[in-house]
């Protein structure tokens, strides 16, 4: 009889996860940094930000498995710490922010879940142009409570895409051999999310 009965209990323990309500938590802008790193004349590294992401993420606590992230880049915030640089940026050589003004992520599906954190699966957009992704994810870290009481995570994800996948083509040949710009890009979000309430 002891038997079953723990039997039951551990039943229930582990069945609590996937009876818990997904909980939904609101990207914090402020805190919250949408990088790239991308290869310059092959010699050097350019890094860059994105200013404003915004989006919302759900999952059941204690569940990875049950996480959907739906993310929004606000292209046109893009900054190099140089202004002609991120003007040519924002043109249509490269992000055309004005005709194309965010980048998004939304995902499908959870895969290879490990104790640190587990593999996003899902659509990314740049240009009107869609491609499924892995985003390498680190996290939710466990819930704490801010100075005003309300309750956040935070996670980080990343990924190295190819540019001219999105459309993304512009180049110029160097003296040296090789371009101007790599077609390899890597990017990285640090995340900072509150708990939405209601």
């Amino acid at each position: 009889m002891k038997q079953s009965v723990r039997a039951l209990v551990v039943a229930l323990t582990l069945a609590l996860p996937a009876l818990a309500a997904a909980e939904t938590w609101v990207i914090d802008p402020p805190h919250t940094v949408s990088g790239f790193i991308v290869r310059h004349m092959m010699i050097t590294n350019v890094n860059g930000a994105f200013e404003l992401t915004t989006g919302t993420i759900e999952y059941k606590p204690g569940d990875p498995s049950s996480v959907k992230a739906d993310i929004s880049i606000e292209t046109k915030t893009i900054n190099t710490r140089n202004t002609r640089r991120d003007d040519d940026l924002r043109s249509d050589n490269f992000l055309n922010t004005a005709k194309f003004p965010a980048i998004t992520f939304k995902s499908k599906r959870v895969q290879n879940v490990r104790p640190a954190g587990f593999d996003l699966v899902g659509d990314l957009t740049i240009r009107d142009v869609t491609k499924e992704v892995v985003l390498t994810v680190e996290g939710p870290t466990p819930p704490i409570r801010d100075p005003r009481g309300a309750r956040r995570v935070g996670a980080n994800a990343s990924l190295t895409i190819s540019r001219k996948d999105f459309n993304v083509n512009w180049n110029r040949a160097i003296e040296a051999g090789g371009v101007v710009v790599s077609d390899e890009v890597k990017i990285n979000i640090e995340i900072q999310a509150v708990e939405k309430k209601g």
